[in-house]
């Protein structure tokens, strides 16, 4: 499923879905960052998505991690509730939602980064780094967060 992100644009469509996600902030013990290249835009971002019932918002991140990189990472914190009504993301079927995730810090306890069906790139990028790699302003937002030890944040 196609899918294409408004961030702060006056000419995105009217949201009509607000599903809860999760993202995982993965920092392994030399301080880089996990991040995966998504096949759906070509940017990077942390590992992440819809919950499913029936888990836990920290559950659904820890899931996604694995699934989106391969790597099985352990919660270490929290980040914060990112909810900006002004960042939408329209897919093919229709569907018209507006961001609502909950951010969770973690450490890799095991796994390596793999590609998969939703990621054609994974890796563990230094922050001096992080300029070098097409980051969406929201992923940017949390990851800066994170950097800046402004967490949690609950906006």
């Amino acid at each position: 499923m196609g899918r294409i992100e408004y961030y702060n644009d006056p000419k995105a469509p009217k949201a009509n879905t607000l599903i809860p996600a999760s993202d995982m902030l993965v920092v392994n013990d030399e301080g880089e960052i996990l991040l995966q290249r998504r096949r759906d835009t070509g940017q990077w971002a942390l590992p992440g998505g819809a919950q499913d019932i029936g888990e836990t918002a920290a559950q659904c991140a820890v899931r996604e991690c694995e699934e989106e990189t391969g790597i099985v990472a352990e919660v270490t914190g929290f980040l914060g509730v990112y909810t900006n009504p002004h960042h939408i993301v329209a897919y093919t079927d229709g569907e018209i939602r507006q961001q609502y995730e909950t951010t969770y810090i973690g450490r890799p306890i095991s796994g390596e980064p793999t590609i998969n069906d939703e990621a054609d790139g994974v890796r563990f990028v230094r922050p001096d780094d992080l300029d070098d790699y097409d980051i969406h302003p929201s992923m940017r937002q949390q990851i800066g967060d994170y950097l800046a030890g402004t967490y949690p944040y609950l906006g």
